[in-house]
């Protein structure tokens, strides 16, 4: 179960004692208070807390004890309980149980990992065994996620419900979120600035290589000339080597075939 659908969950639960605080009146609100914090699934209670009767109830001396009790469950500890126990009615072990829930919820606020010596601490829990079946039921409850390492004696914490908002924490929420978004701006724009920086970097990259390219198409172009013009040469060398290349209008031609000529005479004389 994620934080929506616990908060959803939770908040469902807390309706039908939301809908009786439209009816009882004075002592009766404590009763109400009382069954409200005893009630399985519901861990928020802002609601009822600002019920009007209850507010209204919460001045009697029989409430306001009762009315403290709502306000701890919302914002405070197991720990804050012990510290002023005198100032509390005594909890039933439902109660005990849901209070710890909420502590450990809080303490994964400030750190995902929280050793096992802290929790029994924290929470007055004599023995290993009971700690592991407490965070157990709050892993089925949906408190909150994570694991057990035994080895390391210790619970992390990876994800925890969120509790009753303080009125101290809006403002600091907005103020986180007003960081926050300075932040992710700031990110957003240095993104921005290498997506361009890159872009110019393959456009530069992509001239570079079709100037590339052209040199060694030019170079080819070039070495095939060359290649061509050798081939002729050769062709003329080997055409002179076997006689076809003779200068027609020299005087050692004229007198070759003049000789050929008479020497075909005489022999066409001869008897």
């Amino acid at each position: 179960m994620n934080e929506t659908n616990l908060s959803l969950s939770t908040s469902q639960k807390l309706q039908p004692f939301l809908l009786l605080s439209k009816s009882v009146k004075g002592v009766a609100n404590s009763k109400l208070i009382t069954d409200a914090l005893n009630a399985h699934g519901v861990y928020v209670f802002t609601e009822l807390y600002e019920a009007p009767n209850v507010v209204q109830a919460s001045t009697l001396p029989e409430v306001a004890p009762y009315y403290s009790l709502l306000k701890l469950f919302m914002y405070g500890t197991f720990k804050d309980y012990q510290d002023n126990i005198a100032q509390f009615p005594t909890l039933n072990e439902n109660q005990i149980k849901k209070l710890k829930h909420l502590s450990i919820a809080t303490l994964s606020e400030t750190s995902q990992t929280l050793s096992y010596d802290l929790l029994q601490t924290y929470l007055n829990i004599p023995t290993v065994r009971d700690l592991e079946d407490l965070i157990i039921e709050a892993f089925y409850q949906g408190i909150f996620t994570g694991k057990l390492d035994q080895r390391q004696r210790q619970l992390q914490v990876m994800f925890s419900m969120g509790r009753d908002l303080r009125p101290q924490q809006l403002d600091e929420t907005i103020t986180a979120l007003g960081s926050w978004s300075v932040s992710t701006s700031r990110l957003l724009g240095s993104m921005d600035a290498k997506i361009a920086s890159l872009q110019e970097t393959v456009q530069l990259n992509d001239q570079a290589r079709d100037q590339y390219q052209s040199k060694i198409d030019q170079l080819r172009l070039d070495i095939r000339a060359n290649s061509n013009l050798k081939k002729m040469d050769l062709t003329m060398d080997e055409s002179k080597k076997k006689g076809y290349s003779a200068d027609y209008g020299s005087p050692d031609y004229n007198e070759r075939v003049k000789k050929s000529r008479g020497s075909k005479r005489f022999m066409v004389g001869r008897p």
